[in-house]
């Protein structure tokens, strides 16, 4: 290959949505923008977000390949790119999938903090795999998939892509993730057993995942997008690397290099993080993708985009995205600024992954045999995701599940008819009719006596309070009243976006998501009013937030009969909800992060050091609801831990009337460790599902992922020390629950 061509290889520079067009009789041909992509580097080596459709990037479903015709557009632009080429090498598209594939028609699943509230991996390892499957159909081969940023500030818009606040949550998922879109993929020389592609190569309807972002992004300085993150190697040794390694270990082909920097060094040029850690230390073989015009970021430190590029690909970054610093790597080599060898290694990983896709032998979505999967069990999985996230934070008032008596229900809020709310960032335009309301739900679902009254009240922003006493009517004349308040991260065509897609300019109803971050942790002005008249009226409220962040209502917590939470569910949000409300499913959502009284308190995770917090003079230092507490139409009652070697045994039964499920969660606190310990770690847990009065052993195996711990040097492993291990139902109920002492030895 000439440089030229091996410089092509590494370059993501075009948004896909460029490269085509609609013609007149709903068909697509290719732009000059392509030809003269391809015409630069003789050839193409990936091509971003081909099927992408948002506010962004203006694609629509007048505009763009629906499920119908993506595969065939994909075969286009790929039968032009190997034209083009004088090796016949064909281009990887690159495709968002961050709860689902980001494309017209494309399934959308609940966004990753609701998929964190599910504790429910295997679950969420079926939805994975339906994802993976919708995009190969489409003629998409890589996913772009959040999984490695912890929320420990939920100020940041983008809380809603984590899974959590805790490492050990995120890396659970992020294997389930990895091997539900990926599959059993085995390594190349291995003999694969039966339903494992061969050799190392993907199956034709999985899809290599780009883990994002690697790493420490989600501990932005004040909540803020693209911040710097005033990390201690330890804190990202210890929080912020835990699922990196997880997906690593679970054979994910690629990571992407996050926006921040870490201690200094921007993480797409930091080659002690992408070298010395991930390659040498953890020994990955994969990709190392840069975030959006991150490599030419590098030139406020290097002083000019040639020497950008140079800096990343010295570092590790081996495919660039939109970034003009990697089209300079021809002139990098012959400045001397990178050697061609360098150069050589990473388009020996980009071939790489193209031949594990067998896109050399069969570069068409014609020449699989894959085919698309059922919408129908997309909609399902959705929706039991959806339905497995529902928290239920407090019921004091006794008011759910609805009892058949109350026959008039007023549905009130901003979220309560619609669905464009539900949905969380990275969201594809979606169909008029798609989806469930709250509302929709009550009224599909409820008995049919059941008297199902609506009214606003309100928007989701500002202080518009003219529709509240209408609803304050509409709750007065009720049995029982269910606000649906909360956020939104739907952007519109008229957002502002940045160079890199993040909203510049929240507009309309948006208040989180990429771009969209806040100060305070506070509901709109008008919901806060809303909230306040409608609880005033002595009627039963069932308060329902849905949220992309744990937004401070503890209004709520005082004054609801009973308050859940749904995070942003998707589509068919609402019909889930209203399964549960109505006692057609049992809640079994978990909080994946902790909820606080007001942002004035941050930082409120659970897992700090094992340090004396005192109390505010203001205000309490504890958050309102703690990491991994939910509550169930039943009870349940933890016995004793016992210890027998390395395996831990619990009983747990169910006290209560109802069926239910509850999440068995194994914290460690370390006594003597030589480093300063954190109060609690969660390193276990288990879905536990009983029926009334039965009891059930639930058995905890502790290996080195319940005993690893990062020592002194920064190397990981077990250490030498005396443990306590306690089993509870949430993180503050751990502080009190009776642990047993396990002392590991040299």
């Amino acid at each position: 290959m000439t440089l030229r061509e091996k410089a092509g290889q590494l370059n993501q520079r075009m948004y896909g949505w460029d490269a085509y067009r609609r013609t007149p009789d709903g068909g697509f041909e290719l732009t000059e923008a392509l030809y003269a992509e391809t015409e630069r580097f003789a050839g193409l080596g990936a091509l971003y977000g081909l099927m992408r459709a948002d506010a962004w990037s203006g694609v629509d479903h007048s505009t763009g390949p629906g499920s119908g015709d993506g595969a065939a557009l994909a075969d286009l632009v790929q039968r032009h790119v190997m034209e083009r080429s004088r090796l016949g090498i064909p281009a990887l598209f690159v495709e968002e999938v961050p709860h689902g594939h980001m494309a017209l028609d494309g399934t959308v699943l609940p966004v990753n903090l609701a998929v964190g509230a599910t504790w429910d991996p295997e679950l969420y390892e079926r939805a994975a795999a339906h994802a993976a499957a919708e995009l190969r159909a489409r003629g998409g081969h890589v996913a772009l998939v959040s999984a490695l940023d912890i929320a420990r500030d939920p100020r940041w818009g983008r809380t809603e892509e984590c899974f959590g606040e805790d490492p050990s949550l995120a890396a659970r998922l992020t294997e389930a993730l990895v091997r539900g879109m990926q599959g059993e993929v085995g390594a190349v020389g291995e003999v694969a057993e039966a339903g494992e592609a061969q050799d190392g190569l993907f199956a034709d309807d999985k899809a290599p995942v780009v883990l994002k972002h690697f790493a420490g992004q989600g501990a932005t300085v004040g909540g803020r997008n693209s911040a710097e993150s005033e990390l201690g190697l330890r804190e990202l040794h210890e929080i912020h690397l835990p699922a990196a390694r997880a997906g690593v270990r679970a054979g994910a082909a690629a990571v992407m290099a996050a926006y921040n920097e870490v201690d200094g060094m921007p993480c797409c040029g930091n080659r002690a993080l992408l070298h010395g850690l991930l390659r040498e230390s953890w020994g990955f073989r994969g990709l190392v993708m840069a975030d959006g015009l991150a490599v030419d970021r590098l030139a406020r430190i290097t002083g000019d985009k040639v020497a950008a590029g140079a800096l990343a690909l010295n570092a590790g970054v081996d495919l660039s995205l939109w970034d003009e610093g990697f089209t300079h790597l021809e002139e990098a080599v012959e400045r001397g600024l990178v050697g061609e060898d360098v150069l050589d290694a990473a388009v020996a990983r980009v071939l790489s992954l193209k031949f594990r896709l067998g896109l050399f032998e069969r570069p068409y979505s014609a020449d699989r045999s894959a085919q698309p999967p059922s919408p129908d069990r997309g909609r399902a999985l959705s929706t039991a995701l959806a339905r497995a996230a529902v928290t239920l934070l407090h019921d004091d008032g006794g008011v759910l599940p609805i009892r058949p008596g109350v026959s008039r229900i007023a549905v009130l809020g901003p979220h309560a008819a619609t669905t464009a709310h539900q949905l969380g960032d990275y969201t594809a335009p979606q169909r008029p009719g798609t989806g469930s309301s709250v509302l929709d739900g009550l009224r599909r679902l409820a008995p049919e006596n059941a008297d199902i009254r609506h009214a606003r009240g309100c928007a989701l922003t500002g202080d518009d309070r003219s529709d509240i006493p209408e609803a304050i009517a509409v709750a007065a004349a009720s049995d029982l009243a269910v606000l649906v308040l909360g956020g939104s991260s739907a952007r519109t065509s008229g957002t502002e976006f940045g160079a890199n897609g993040a909203a510049l300019t929240a507009v309309s109803e948006m208040t989180c998501g990429e771009g969209a971050d806040l100060a305070g942790l506070r509901l709109g002005a008008a919901q806060h009013a809303l909230l306040d008249g409608v609880t005033a009226t002595g009627t039963p409220t069932v308060v329902v937030l849905i949220q992309g962040r744990p937004h401070a209502v503890p209004e709520a917590a005082d004054r609801a009969a009973a308050l859940l939470t749904a995070w942003y569910p998707g589509p068919w949000g609402g019909e889930a909800i209203a399964q549960i409300l109505l006692g057609r499913a049992e809640p079994t959502g978990r909080l994946p992060v902790s909820v606080p009284r007001s942002a004035a308190q941050l930082p409120v995770h659970y897992n700090h050091k094992d340090i004396e917090y005192g109390a505010y003079v203001d205000e309490s230092a504890e958050p309102l609801y703690s990491f991994g507490h939910g509550l169930s139409y039943t009870s349940f009652a933890y016995g004793r831990p016992r210890l027998a070697q390395r395996t831990v045994d619990v009983d747990i039964t169910n006290t209560g009337q109802r069926h239910g499920r509850t999440v068995a969660q194994l914290y460690i606190r370390r006594l003597l460790t030589p480093v300063w310990p954190r109060t609690l770690e969660l390193r276990a847990f288990q879905g536990v599902d009983l029926a009334p009065g039965e009891q059930r052993t639930v058995t905890f195996s502790l290996g080195a992922d319940q005993l690893v711990q990062v020592g002194a040097d920064l190397e990981t492993g077990v250490l030498p020390g005396t443990l306590e291990i306690r089993v509870a139902e949430s993180a503050r109920a751990a502080l009190t629950a009776v642990p047993v002492v396990l002392r590991i030895d040299e």
